[in-house]
C-alpha cells in the first residue's frame, strides 16, 4: 500500500513538472506571465525531475540554460540514490 501511495505521488509530480515545462514555454512564445524558475526547480526536487526533464527537451524549453542542462539531470541521480538507499535501509 504504502508502494503504491508513493507511485501515485511520483506520477502526479511528474506529470506537474511535464505540464509545467510545456506551459511556460507557450506562456514564453506568446508574451505572458512566466513560472518562475525557481518553482520548476522545486517541483522537480519535490519528485518532478523525470517530468521537468522530459518536458525540458520535448518542449525544446530551458535548454540553453546550463542550471537546467546539468541541475536537473543531478536532482534525478540524487533522488535514485535516495530511493535506493531507502529501499536498502528499510
Amino acid at each position: 500500500m504504502k508502494l503504491l501511495i508513493i507511485l501515485l505521488y511520483l506520477a502526479a509530480a511528474n506529470i506537474v513538472g511535464f505540464t509545467a515545462m510545456g506551459s511556460d514555454k507557450r506562456r514564453a512564445e506568446r508574451g505572458k506571465w512566466r513560472i518562475r524558475e525557481r518553482t520548476l526547480f522545486i517541483i522537480a526536487l519535490l519528485g518532478g525531475s523525470v517530468g521537468v526533464l522530459l518536458g525540458m527537451y520535448t518542449f525544446r524549453h530551458k535548454t540553453r540554460h546550463w542550471y537546467f542542462v546539468y541541475g536537473t539531470p543531478l536532482i534525478l541521480v540524487a533522488q535514485i540514490v535516495l530511493g535506493v538507499a531507502l529501499c536498502l535501509w528499510l
